[in-house]
């Protein structure tokens, strides 16, 4: 026999959803008030054909860590490009050509949500991040818009704590 469910069954008495706007994204050398926009860590994995006789199976394959996009608010002070070009720095030197080691220019991360009384409700801690792209953005005498620097960030692994 069917059985009808009462308003209170079907709805959930505590939801608090995760909001878009509640995190931190911390970068060693970078103020974490500095940046705009993040997204969490995205992760792909190939798979594996194993054929035999007239049929197919799949097995996963390697795992792979998409890089992060992340942009920055540029303002006078502190400069935010100036806190990217020293990470840049470590990575590659323009006036000498020298390039840095990997202990020098990879940074751990963490990605932090926050509930709104400020509770970290998720972690991500990001090893091995680098940069592959900053780009400080276009000039236009025709807009008098905020500037913003667009990084893009490839690391090793990320492991989410919690």
């Amino acid at each position: 026999m069917a059985e009808t469910l009462s308003v209170q069954d079907m709805l959930p008495n505590k939801f608090e959803p995760k909001r878009k706007n509640r995190w931190i994204f911390a970068i060693e050398g970078l103020d974490s008030f500095l940046i705009k926009t993040a997204a969490r860590p995205n992760i792909t994995i190939e798979e594996q054909e194993i054929q035999f006789m007239n049929s197919r199976r799949y097995v996963a394959g390697k795992a792979n860590f998409d890089a992060l996009s992340v942009t920055l608010h540029d303002p006078i002070a502190p400069s935010g490009a100036q806190q990217v070009m020293e990470w840049v720095r470590t990575h590659y030197e323009s006036v000498s050509g020298r390039a840095g080691y990997a202990d020098f220019y990879k940074r751990d991360c963490q990605l932090k949500l926050v509930d709104p009384i400020g509770t970290v409700i998720e972690l991500w801690d990001i090893k091995g991040c680098f940069l592959t792209n900053a780009s400080f953005g276009d000039l236009s005498y025709e807009d008098g818009a905020p500037m913003e620097i667009s990084l893009s960030i490839r690391f090793d692994n990320c492991v989410l704590q919690y």
